[in-house]
């Protein structure tokens, strides 16, 4: 897993005072891990239950955080709420917006904040698809503004997509990578923006193939989690899609590969589905999806699993500089 560096020095004291706007659920994911690193979190949020949830998410996460052998003893005390907007960004070192996904809302957001924090405070966007070109379009300096996209849930997977847009200064790409790797993060920049980034567009593949053999009648949707976990999962945990047919190809490699197997692969392309989440689709999939066990449940299930993944290959967030 490749890398920008952090610059020599960097530490967490840089970004003492982080304010995280938007406090869903990958808000509140954030403020988690923000307040085990010992940062100061004021959180924003207009809606009047916004702090009942983002305490009732720190309660839920906090085993999570203990079992990556972060602190957890008095986790909120650094913790604060903000409803006004202005007055909750104006000391950040750090924003971290996790609005709705619809680019008027971002524009407008990012142009009030822009207004409202000081000259240096580095301006990071959770989005999960829009382009910070985009967003940045109406602020007078979109230089700084660069996303920050992590994959869910960020308290907990390493990864963290830093795309920068067309006006993004590379400085605030280099803040933000360091910033992320304090943190404990695995931070990947990518080269070009493009809808849905790298992460959920390969998610999103799966997923459309995924849906067609159901669909089909092939396999039903417990069918296929379980052909993935005991299969593709385990193998992509290990090495990514490349290294994998790399070492499928043997002494030869990818080349050995593509020339032997290229053409039974280039067919499965060409006999992939093309679903719709038309009504019956959609009903098709919601009945097989009904499970007995609440979603509480199975978030804890998964997140101890991958916790234990984590482990044991290395990849838990606690081993970041400071």
């Amino acid at each position: 897993m490749n890398t920008t560096p952090a610059p020599a020095g960097t530490t967490l004291d840089t970004y003492r005072h982080i304010t995280v706007v938007g406090a869903g659920v990958i808000g509140a994911s954030w403020t988690a891990l923000f307040l085990a690193r010992g940062l100061t979190v004021t959180v924003n949020d207009p809606l009047p239950d916004a702090e009942k949830h983002v305490r009732d998410q720190l309660r839920d996460i906090t085993p999570a955080l203990s079992a990556l052998s972060l602190p957890t003893m008095d986790l909120t005390r650094n913790l604060r709420f903000e409803t006004d907007l202005g007055t909750a960004v104006a000391n950040a070192d750090v924003i971290q917006e996790n609005g709705p996904e619809r680019l008027d809302f971002k524009q407008d957001l990012f142009t009030r904040i822009e207004q409202a924090t000081r000259p240096d405070t580095l301006l990071l966007t959770s989005t999960s698809g829009i382009r910070a070109t985009d967003i940045a379009e109406a602020m007078k300096q979109p230089g700084r503004l660069v996303v920050g996209h992590p994959f869910n849930p960020p308290h907990l997977v390493p990864l963290v997509e830093v795309v920068p847009g067309e006006k993004t200064d590379p400085a605030t790409v280099e803040r933000a990578v360091a910033f992320y790797t304090t943190l404990g993060k695995k931070p990947q920049v990518l080269r070009k923006e493009v809808p849905g980034f790298v992460a959920n567009r390969l998610q999103a593949a799966l997923f459309r193939e995924a849906i067609s053999l159901v669909a089909r009648g092939v396999v039903t949707e417990s069918q296929l989690d379980d052909i993935v976990t005991s299969s593709i999962g385990l193998r992509w945990a290990v090495e990514g899609p490349f290294r994998t047919f790399a070492l499928g190809g043997g002494p030869g490699g990818l080349p050995h590969f593509l020339e032997h197997l290229g053409p039974g692969l280039q067919s499965l392309w060409d006999d992939l589905g093309t679903p719709t989440l038309d009504e019956p689709t959609v009903r098709l999939l919601s009945q097989q999806a009904v499970s007995d066990v609440p979603i509480d449940t199975l978030a804890a299930q998964r997140d101890r699993a991958q916790i234990k993944v984590m482990h044991a290959l290395g990849e838990t967030p606690h081993d970041a500089p400071t």
